[in-house]
């Protein structure tokens, strides 16, 4: 395990997501490290998006570009990845053009058998953690640095669909087609998750998160079938795993985003420290429903950031006070990723304002 990290000076993060009322609300964005910003774009001009993965200096830098942009107003980094990783390093190809792209995507269940049998994760992602490592060290101990992964459900979506859908139509026809074999791919996937979360903390992730992007394409019902057993089974194997290696109190983020109707019962059985919301929930009622079983993170709807400063200071102020009309802790974030056309000083107006109303 990488260890010598230099001390850290701002844990707002990690105590909210402890469940900790705070001086004021950490915050951070979904997506912060690269798009809006034009040193990523900088970037871009001379380097494939995978190859930025894959290589760690250039991961750190664009883990690093926000940070250095916004220093004192933002509270955590997050390594510059995708999510999509995961399928790569289970025998995948995928390429970005510019969205994700899967050139030969799984159609039946036999095509299971293309994937990789076993998966060494520190040799197929070992990119990733080396990456973590050198920001870690390049960091300085300024904030927490995030390590995540895609949820299983999300992650398999995009291996049958071939790309981003709007229907979803292929990844569901297996789930109720094929739903024992929807389940098995879904807990192999489910595996190489815990291996690689497990790896970013060996390598000084600070904190984890789980994207389920895709999870409120799903009925109550199938949600409950098909996603929630896979993210209880992270939550519950990555403790398992870290607790035997002595390593403890990494706070784990579930974010199934548009899966509002689930928060309750997220709250009760998941084993995660933090929910994510997105923003068609009110943060009151968000905090009615769960109580001080966990903290909460988000959840602005991202769009605002077009609106103008006044549109912003509003937006921030509102969700401050739903957030904080009951105990427990509270990370101010958007509801989903951060957009390509943001302003970066409309962006920094969004930190100042949550710095202002959330205290």
């Amino acid at each position: 395990m990488a260890t010598n990290f230099p001390p850290l000076k701002n844990d707002l993060l990690l105590r909210a997501a402890r469940g900790e009322r705070t001086e004021r609300a950490p915050v951070w964005v979904m997506r912060q490290a690269g798009r809006y910003l034009p040193e990523f774009r900088k970037v871009r001009e001379s380097h494939e998006f995978f190859e930025i993965c894959q290589t760690p200096v250039l991961a750190t830098e664009i883990t690093i570009q926000p940070i250095r942009r916004y220093s004192g107003l933002i509270d955590a980094s997050i390594i510059f990845s995708d999510i999509l990783v995961v399928p790569q390093a289970m025998g995948m190809e995928v390429l970005m053009n510019p969205g994700p792209s899967f050139p030969d995507p799984l159609v039946s269940p036999a095509d299971v058998s293309k994937l990789n049998a076993v998966i060494d994760v520190e040799k197929e992602l070992g990119y990733v953690f080396r990456a973590i490592t050198q920001t870690r060290q390049e960091l300085n101990g300024e904030v927490p640095l995030i390590g995540f992964s895609g949820a299983p459900w999300t992650l398999f979506a995009y291996m049958i669909e071939g790309g981003g859908s709007k229907t979803l139509q292929k990844a569901k026809t297996w789930l109720f087609k094929y739903p024992e074999e929807s389940k098995a791919l879904l807990l192999r996937i489910a595996d190489v998750c815990v291996d690689y979360l497990v790896g970013q903390v060996r390598a000084g992730a600070q904190l984890l998160q789980i994207f389920d992007s895709w999870a409120g394409e799903l009925s109550p019902y199938d949600f409950e079938q098909f996603s929630f057993p896979t993210l209880k089974h992270i939550s519950t194997n990555v403790r398992r795993r870290l607790a035997e290696e002595n390593i403890r109190d990494v706070p784990m983020t579930l974010f199934a985003k548009g899966a509002n109707y689930a928060l309750g019962f997220l709250a009760q059985n998941s084993g995660y420290d933090v929910l994510g919301l997105d923003w068609l929930i009110d943060p009151a009622e968000a905090r009615r429903i769960v109580g001080d079983k966990v903290a909460l993170q988000g959840n602005m709807d991202p769009n605002v950031l077009y609106g103008g400063r006044n549109a912003i200071e509003a937006a921030v102020k509102r969700m401050s006070e739903g957030f904080r009309s009951g105990q427990g802790g509270w990370i101010a974030n958007l509801g989903h990723g951060i957009t390509p056309g943001v302003d970066p000083e409309d962006l920094k107006w969004f930190f100042e304002c949550v710095h202002k109303y959330s205290m």
